[in-house]
């Protein structure tokens, strides 16, 4: 009988091994989706902030909607999320909008076209996906 017992043991231990590799192999894609979310957003910036209007706006906002639209697909085409994800992914999407309406905001006013503006305010929007994708391939 405790041979039976060990044996169902030694199964279980073996299955949440395998359970607990797959999640990680199977979250790794959230790196990449952060990193491409934080180089989209960058490249949307600077499109809107150093190329003259109305083709800066149609270039990084339709270079915007594409990224968005491929990028969700490919999230919801994944069969792993680790725990915590709604949390994180959230936490990306609002620092990243708050960074966004700030640099663009504050650039339109009263940096129209000022290199020294848009360069660093891109590398900033940037950061929450370019961070947000390092801290996940810590993990």
């Amino acid at each position: 009988m405790a041979e039976y017992a060990s044996k169902d043991a030694m199964a279980a231990l073996a299955r949440a091994q395998e359970l607990r590799s797959t999640v990680r192999d199977g979250t790794k894609w959230y790196a990449w989706y952060q990193v491409i979310f934080g180089g989209a957003a960058a490249v949307m910036v600077l499109s809107i902030g150093l190329i003259s209007r109305p083709y800066g706006v149609a270039i990084g906002c339709g270079m915007w909607v594409a990224v968005i639209s491929g990028l969700s697909v490919y999230a919801a085409r994944q069969r792993v999320a680790r725990l915590g994800f709604q949390r994180r992914h959230a936490s990306l999407i609002i620092v990243g909008g708050l960074l966004y309406g700030g640099v663009l905001s504050a650039g339109l006013i009263w940096f129209p076209g000022v290199v020294a503006w848009w360069v660093p305010g891109a590398l900033l929007v940037a950061l929450p996906g370019l961070i947000g994708g390092y801290l996940e391939t810590r993990q």
